[in-house]
């Protein structure tokens, strides 16, 4: 460790991105406890959903993983996206067979960009690509804002809140591809479903969808 490293460990100590306990310096913020008694699903928690094939997510949202992704998406939290990232290529490893031409996020608005400073979905986009020697491209745009998600009950409410939502500025960037559509969260599905719908709209071939956590059934 350099001393640079080392003055940084003692100002700013790394913490798990989950229990937030301190932690040696290690390439994923996960300590030991937190790695055997995260909520993880079988299978990469496969589900299929309304204009895509399939939807993996590592961990089920829900504990210390919906704390996590609270304060990575609204605390500030952003630098959590590299671990985030290291786990979902790893459950896209075991169950995707790399089944994608190219990858892109869920965005979001232009003023909840301005509001929070970073778009999560991307910033886990990137650094999930980088672990396949690829890289997160942009592909969609959301043209309105629209009310967060978590604060509609019904599927029904969440459907109807982001329908034309999202568009593909460019086409060409997707015509014939195999797209990955990464996002954060998964919980009925509606946002990655819109998403897809628009890709698939702009000529996309597929879309197969990842995300870090998913709710259970």
């Amino acid at each position: 460790m350099g001393i640079g490293a080392f003055i940084l460990d003692l100002l700013y100590p790394p913490r798990c991105v989950f229990c937030r306990g301190f932690l040696k310096r290690q390439p994923l913020l996960i300590c030991p406890a937190c790695a055997k008694t995260l909520p993880r699903t079988e299978q990469g928690g496969a589900q299929r959903g309304e204009g895509f094939g399939l939807c993996l997510a590592p961990l089920y949202y829900e504990g210390t993983v919906r704390e996590s992704l609270h304060r990575y998406k609204f605390g500030g939290a952003s630098h959590y996206a590299g671990t985030y990232g290291a786990l979902l290529a790893a459950c896209l490893r075991e169950n995707a067979d790399g089944d994608w031409d190219i990858i892109t996020w869920a965005p979001v608005s232009r003023k909840r960009l301005r509001e929070r400073g970073y778009d999560q979905a991307r910033l886990l986009a990137e650094k999930t690509a980088a672990f396949f020697s690829a890289e997160a491209v942009p592909a969609l745009e959301k043209i309105r804002n629209t009310p967060k998600q978590s604060t509609l009950g019904s599927r029904a409410a969440r459907r109807a809140n982001v329908a034309g939502a999202y568009r593909v500025p460019d086409p060409a960037r997707v015509a014939g591809k195999r797209v990955l559509l990464v996002d954060d969260i998964v919980t009925t599905r509606a946002t990655l479903s819109e998403c897809a719908r628009a890709l698939k709209h702009a000529g996309a071939a597929g879309v197969v969808c990842a995300a870090l956590a998913r709710a259970r059934e």
